[in-house]
C-alpha cells in the first residue's frame, strides 16, 4: 500500500481521497459554507456531511462555488436513522441530493446500526445501479455487527466509517475490514482535540523528530494503517496543517510506540454522546425544510 498516494481505491473500483473535511455541528450556514470553500482552496477532495447535521445545503453551495469541477470533489453523506428502512432511504436519499443541489454523492452511508439498516441496504443497493450514489456503506458498524450483516447481505460496504484516533485505536476492528476489504474511516481522529492527545510526550517526541505537529503524526499513523481520517477545523492555516501528511514516514518503531497509547475505550463520555445523539434528533425533526 503506497500510503504517498492521495487516494485510496474502494472494493466497489472508484477511488476516494485519503484524507477528508467533516462539518459535523457546523449549524450555521454562512459558517458551513465559507469553512467548505477554504478546505477546497486547501486541497480537500472528500468532503464529508450528513443529513442530520443540518448543513447539506451549505455543503452543496459551497462545492458549486468552488470552481472545482464536481467530479474532482468527492462528496459523502448519511441516512439517518428515521429514514433507515427500505422506503425511507429512497426518500432520504431523495431530499439529501436535493438539499446537496446534485444528481449524485459519491458515498452514502448508513449513519448508525439501527431500524430497518437491511432495508435500507437494499434501497442503496438499487440507487447505486441507478447512479444516484457511485459507492454505499456503513457508519458505526462493530465486527460483530458487521459479520452479521456481510453474512446477509452479498453486496458489500464499501467503507465503514468508526470512532478511530491514537487513545482509540480500534485495531479488532481495522483487521476485521481489511480482511474482507471494506475501508475504514476515522471519525474524531484528533479526538475532538483532546488535551491529553495534543499535549502527548511520545507523540509530542516523534513530531519533533519530524518537524510536524503532533496532529500531523496522529493523522500520517492513521494513513499507515491504511484509515482514512476525516479532520475538521475552522482554522484555514490547521486546514492546510492537516493535509500537509503526504511528505513524511513514521518508523516501524515509531508506529509501535503509538500503538501502545490505545486505551481501548472511546474518548467520549455518555453525557458527549448523549447530547450529539439529542442534537442529531433535534435536527431531524427539521432537515426537510
Amino acid at each position: 500500500m503506497d500510503t504517498n498516494d492521495r487516494y485510496l481505491t474502494l472494493n466497489d473500483g472508484n477511488r476516494m481521497p485519503r484524507i477528508g473535511y467533516g462539518v459535523f455541528r457546523m449549524t450555521d450556514p454562512d459558517v458551513c459554507e465559507n469553512a467548505v470553500a477554504e478546505a477546497i482552496r486547501a486541497g480537500y477532495r472528500l468532503i464529508d456531511t450528513a443529513a442530520a447535521y443540518g448543513n447539506e445545503r451549505a455543503v452543496g453551495a459551497a462545492v458549486r462555488g468552488s470552481g472545482v469541477a464536481r467530479s474532482e470533489i468527492f462528496v459523502t453523506t448519511k441516512l439517518w436513522i428515521t429514514d433507515t428502512s427500505y422506503d425511507g432511504a429512497r426518500k432520504g436519499v431523495e431530499r439529501s441530493l436535493e438539499r446537496l443541489d446534485m444528481d449524485y454523492v459519491d458515498l452514502l452511508l448508513i449513519h448508525q446500526p439501527y431500524n430497518d439498516y437491511y432495508g435500507a441496504w437494499r434501497a442503496l443497493g438499487e440507487l447505486q445501479d441507478e447512479g444516484l450514489v457511485r459507492s454505499i456503506g456503513v457508519d458505526n458498524f462493530t465486527p460483530d455487527r458487521m459479520a452479521d450483516f456481510l453474512f446477509f447481505n452479498d453486496r458489500k460496504p464499501a467503507v465503514d466509517m468508526v470512532e478511530c484516533n491514537a487513545f482509540y485505536q480500534r485495531e479488532v476492528d481495522r483487521r476485521y475490514l481489511h480482511e474482507h476489504g471494506i475501508a475504514m474511516q476515522a471519525w474524531s481522529p484528533l479526538a475532538a482535540g483532546h488535551a491529553e492527545l495534543l499535549g502527548n510526550d511520545l507523540l509530542s517526541h516523534i513530531a519533533a523528530a519530524h518537524g510536524k505537529s503532533v496532529p500531523q503524526v496522529v493523522l500520517r499513523w492513521l494513513m499507515q494503517r491504511g484509515i482514512v481520517p476525516v479532520v475538521k477545523s475552522a482554522n484555514p492555516d490547521r486546514m492546510r496543517q492537516n493535509l500537509a501528511v503526504f511528505d513524511f514516514t513514521l518508523s516501524d518503531d515509531e508506529m509501535a510506540a503509538i500503538a501502545t497509547l490505545d486505551t481501548g475505550h472511546t474518548c467520549f463520555s455518555p453525557r458527549d454522546t448523549g447530547e450529539a445523539v439529542h442534537a442529531f434528533l433535534e435536527q431531524a425533526m427539521d432537515y426537510d425544510v
